[in-house]
């Protein structure tokens, strides 16, 4: 997971629950403003590199933030789908929260917290269609982001399909689902799908899915928050297949 800004990165050399295996600054940084970031790189052992004030924007994949640094830090908890499954076993029971189409760094770091402390085993996040894990989603986790169980893969389509082949069935969170989440019956391998902010499921996702549920809404209300949905998704998953 790479983390770019002063901050994020000495938070990050100062957590010592966190492996941190490079920083990378940028040429003609000024040595005063990087100070307290070398000396915990030091104190830890970290390697420090160099790189051009370009590169390091490149690698940050934000411009306007990165302030000439940034860390590579070893998120234990992230992997790809495939080998989530393959580590998950063939019989093993396992709830999985999707994200599909969302667009706001805070909705997304709220949800992996949320997704953690419910103990759900994993969280897709495709690497097209959401924000990267940069620091905004990590500041909205508060730090649960680097820890969390992390799935990775190209597209949600493409993760949903990779779980459908395992034996996961496929449900999305709509509005207009006929079957109340609390009531549904749900499989022991269950991937529950959270769509965008604005426009729900993306119909690539819907394709994937055998069916959608809805949280019901009194009072006139006509939706949530995707980050308030998707927490209550994931502690009624929980709550379902707590012993």
């Amino acid at each position: 997971m790479t983390v770019y800004g002063r901050k994020p990165v000495l938070e990050a050399l100062t957590d010592r629950a966190l492996e941190v295996d490079k920083v990378v600054l940028a040429e003609g940084v000024d040595q005063r403003a990087v100070r307290l970031i070398l000396d915990a790189a030091r104190s830890r052992g970290v390697r420090v590199t160099r790189a051009s004030a370009q590169r390091v924007k490149v690698l940050a994949g934000n411009g306007r933030q990165d302030q000439g640094v940034i860390a590579d830090v070893v998120a234990p908890g992230m992997r790809t789908v495939e080998r989530f499954l393959a580590e998950l076993g063939p019989d093993a029971p396992a709830r999985v929260l999707v994200l599909d189409g969302l667009t706001n760094p805070a909705n997304v770091g709220m949800i992996l917290r949320s997704a953690t402390a419910a103990g759900l085993e994993g969280v897709l996040l495709p690497r097209r269609g959401l924000p990267s894990i940069d620091p905004l989603v990590v500041k909205a986790s508060a730090g649960v982001a680097f820890h969390a169980p992390v799935l990775r893969a190209g597209t949600a389509a493409a993760g949903l399909a990779a779980l459908a082949e395992a034996g996961f069935v496929l449900l999305g969170l709509d509005g207009g689902g006929a079957t109340s989440l609390f009531d549904a019956e749900l499989a022991p391998r269950t991937a529950l799908v959270v769509g965008g902010e604005t426009d729900g499921l993306t119909e690539e996702v819907r394709g994937e899915l055998h069916g959608t549920v809805v949280i019901p809404m009194a009072g006139g209300v006509e939706s949530l928050n995707a980050a308030c949905a998707a927490t209550l998704a994931c502690f009624e998953l929980t709550r379902r297949f707590t012993p």
